[in-house]
């Protein structure tokens, strides 16, 4: 299976930042934003597997690192930074950009993992990665250590869900 460049699953949606989307701080509520990441994320890894149906296997932790007002446009760049055979690893970017005075600033940073499924639902390779920029290279370089991380706590996961209960609580 040839190779593509990161570049090619690049997707960028900007939109603004409507009063709907807004937390009682009217700053843009986490889930509004969780949903665009997911989105764009879908899509970059549906362009790079070139399959119907991509499904989230796992979603790294998102970093808020500042607010997103409703004076500002909020931008998600998502794109493949690391694949394993039928893995691939999106990493989402958001830029808040006030549309008053032009300033614009990383606002979040996320890592999200899909999987690509064949038209039976079960997963097929996926195409590597080509690098070129400083940025891809960089996430490239360092997709390794996340994928391992990312196995390790699925393990933990499945072991804490075996010490959980199912049972509704009315009925113990």
């Amino acid at each position: 299976m040839n190779a593509k460049k990161a570049s090619e699953s690049r997707i960028i949606n900007t939109a603004q930042v409507l009063s709907c989307d807004l937390n009682n701080y009217n700053t843009l509520f986490g889930g509004v934003l969780m949903k665009k990441l997911d989105d764009a994320a879908t899509l970059s890894a549906r362009r790079h597997s070139r399959v119907k149906e991509c499904v989230t296997a796992s979603t790294d932790h998102i970093d808020f690192l500042c607010p997103i007002h409703q004076t500002d446009s909020v931008c998600v760049e998502s794109f493949v930074t690391y694949t394993g055979k039928t893995s691939m690893e999106i990493f989402c970017k958001v830029i808040a950009e006030d549309i008053i005075n032009g300033d614009r600033r990383i606002a979040a940073t996320a890592f999200l993992t899909f999987v690509a499924l064949d038209e039976n639902k079960r997963p097929v390779e996926v195409p590597s990665i080509i690098p070129e920029t400083e940025e891809e290279k960089f996430l490239y370089d360092t997709g390794k250590e996340r994928a391992e991380m990312r196995k390790l706590r699925r393990k933990k996961s499945k072991e804490l869900a075996e010490y959980l209960s199912v049972k509704k609580p009315w009925d113990e």
